[in-house]
């Protein structure tokens, strides 16, 4: 209720703002031109970056003093802080970064989003920006229309240049000719009240516009045009920050548990920085007044004085939080635990993963992880087998030898809960996602996609065998006995190989998958011609042996669909890797070929 009153009341008090004061109208265009430029920055990143940032990200964050740097760094060259939170969220959210890293990011974030001020406050005044402005918006409308996307990113980042400085110009403009019909200043509140009411008004400004890079561009304007007193411009800077996080706090509205982690961290470093500087405001003034002699800042320049106190009140913060972000991150933990649900959803494909063509690529291979995990366990259960002892070390031929007793699964409520849940959302984000990417992504998503499908297929071809197995597996003639337990032996063991290939992965593995899809077909053609011999020796009755012979091709279905699967999920190396060691893996015609010829020679011989 209260977010759909929110828009019309801010309608409404723009319509009061454009009626009381024409001068309003510019302060407000400028505004709306800086936001609009943010807008555009941000996209031009995403259309020029594909997948660069997502890369440097990932190798940069492996310690904490190289995330607070990433936040620093990339928020400084994009001037968004928002941009560099919803990435972060979304390489969370698909497992790529733990909290601590994020965390990290987020801090490094704070830092770098005072590099703005600092340059609207040491230029942006002091020159006429909307000389600068034309230009970029000329140049960068133009390559707006051209159809490389690495010339439409240019495009959006000259433009969104161009509107940034324009905005500027225009909440300079407004506020000099404004300040002789309305005096705000009139209106400032000395002491805690007025640090506590105008940390709030910053707070619901940044809120509004989602953008603290926008009011702080506001406060110092209305500054440098005396519109506001130094001591509101301060506690006017300090809500800003806090209200910055109703960004990532949006952000992870969609996300897991992680994201809102996340989000929940970013809150409290702002927030507590906030009351931080609002406690000590005396002192960090003094030493601000300190700093600003020893870097040669005149007495009477507020401007560059309020965004050193924005860098010293943020440097104060994270200093502060620093050692307390181990504590943080087991708090946060246990504050937002991972849901329990019956009915499995995704936990890596978020709504934000979608932007951003790396991280969807790897959120969509954690969810087809989960998928395999899933069907593994339903699979052994299938077999009437625990997952701990099939992948433990014990001796699978013995433990089936003496099992004595065969227990029961429902395979389809399973499937249904458990994998046919996670592939129809896997499908879905897929099909979102492919139509936009370039090639190496789209290429990835595919065999992912056939990776699902192969696992799918693994199951319903356990659900086959399952019937058949409930009635032979116990069955009083030792042979048709020995025999649906040399099938089940066949997925388990085959099971237990892959684990071991995924736990400790070699530069053979491809090789060695090839050798296992050899020695299946090699095996397949044998088992129709033991059976045969079973059924005219007596040992088995016809009806045992048709079962037989369609049963082992459901073993046959599980064991290439599972070798197809662990193929694209398993095989060590990179994406570019994994490509080639695909074109080097046989296909099933080039095996059934080498086993023709091993046949003749055997013959030969």
């Amino acid at each position: 209720m209260l977010r759909k009153a929110l828009l019309p009341s801010i309608f409404i008090l723009l319509a009061y703002g454009f009626w009381l004061s024409p001068d309003f109208k510019v302060i407000s265009a400028g505004v709306a031109l800086f936001l609009f430029g943010m807008l555009s920055l941000e996209e031009g990143f995403r259309a020029f970056s594909g997948g660069v940032l997502e890369k440097v990200l990932q190798r940069s964050t492996d310690r904490l003093w190289k995330s607070l740097g990433f936040g620093v760094l990339t928020t400084t060259l994009m001037q968004s802080s928002s941009l560099v939170s919803v990435i972060t969220i979304s390489f969370m959210s698909a497992g790529l970064l733990d909290l601590s890293a994020g965390i990290g990011i987020i801090f490094g974030a704070n830092l770098g989003t005072t590099t703005g001020a600092w340059l609207v406050a040491a230029f942006g005044l002091k020159l006429k920006l909307s000389t600068y402005a034309m230009p970029m918006l000329v140049f960068g409308v133009i390559l707006l229309f051209q159809r490389s996307s690495q010339l439409k990113g240019f495009g959006y980042i000259l433009a969104g240049l161009g509107f940034l400085f324009l905005g500027i110009h225009y909440m300079k403009e407004g506020f000099e000719t404004f300040k002789g019909n309305f005096d705000l200043a009139a209106y400032a509140v000395s002491g805690y009240p007025g640090l506590f009411l105008y940390a709030a008004i910053g707070t619901l400004a940044t809120v509004v516009m989602q953008s603290s890079h926008a009011t702080l561009i506001l406060i110092i304007t209305a500054l440098s045009s005396n519109q506001i007193s130094y001591e509101n411009a301060l506690a006017l800077a300090i809500g800003a920050n806090v209200g910055t996080t109703i960004t990532a706090i949006i952000g992870a509205m969609g996300s897991n548990a992680q994201g809102r982690r996340l989000a929940g961290a970013h809150l409290i470093f702002n927030v507590s920085t906030g009351l931080v500087a609002i406690l000590f405001i005396t002192q960090l003034v003094q030493a601000v007044d300190g700093l600003g002699q020893w870097f040669g800042i005149a007495d009477l320049d507020f401007t560059l004085k309020l965004a050193l106190f924005h860098t010293l009140f943020n440097l104060l913060g994270v200093v502060m939080m620093l050692p307390l972000i181990q504590p943080m991150t087991r708090l946060l933990v246990r504050l937002i635990p991972e849901p329990q649900i019956d009915i499995e959803r995704p936990r890596y494909m978020v709504p934000s993963a979608v932007q951003f063509p790396d991280t969807a690529v790897e959120a969509v291979r954690q969810e087809t992880q989960r998928v395999f995990d899933n069907a593994q366990e339903l699979i052994i259960r299938g077999l009437s087998m625990e997952p701990e002892r099939v992948l433990g070390d014990q001796d699978l031929d013995a433990e089936l030898t003496a099992q004595r007793h065969y227990t029961p699964v429902d395979i389809d409520d399973l499937y249904q809960r458990r994998i046919k849940s996670l592939f129809s959302a896997i499908i879905a984000f897929i099909s979102e996602a492919s139509f936009t990417w370039k090639e190496q992504q789209s290429g990835s998503l595919h065999w992912l996609r056939d990776a699902n499908s192969n696992i799918v297929e693994a199951v319903k071809a356990c659900k086959h065998l399952q019937k058949n197995m409930q009635l032979y597996l116990f069955s009083e003639e030792p042979a048709i006995r020995r025999e649906y337990n040399q099938l089940r032996l066949q997925v388990v063991e085959l099971l237990r190989q892959l684990d071991q290939l995924r736990q400790q992965p070699d530069e053979n593995s491809v090789l060695s998958l090839d050798e296992t899809r050899l020695t299946l077909l090699e095996w397949h053609r044998e088992q129709h011609l033991r059976y045969y011999r079973l059924i005219r020796d007596a040992e088995i009755s016809p009806e045992m042996g048709s079962s037989l012979i369609n049963d082992a091709g459901y073993v046959a279905t599980i064991k290439q669909s599972l070798l197809a699967a662990a193929t694209t999920l398993f095989i060590q190396g990179g994406r570019t890797k994994h490509a080639v060691e695909r074109d080097l893996a046989l296909d099933d015609a080039e095996l059934n070929e080498i086993l023709t010829l091993a046949e003749q020679a055997r013959r030969q011989l």
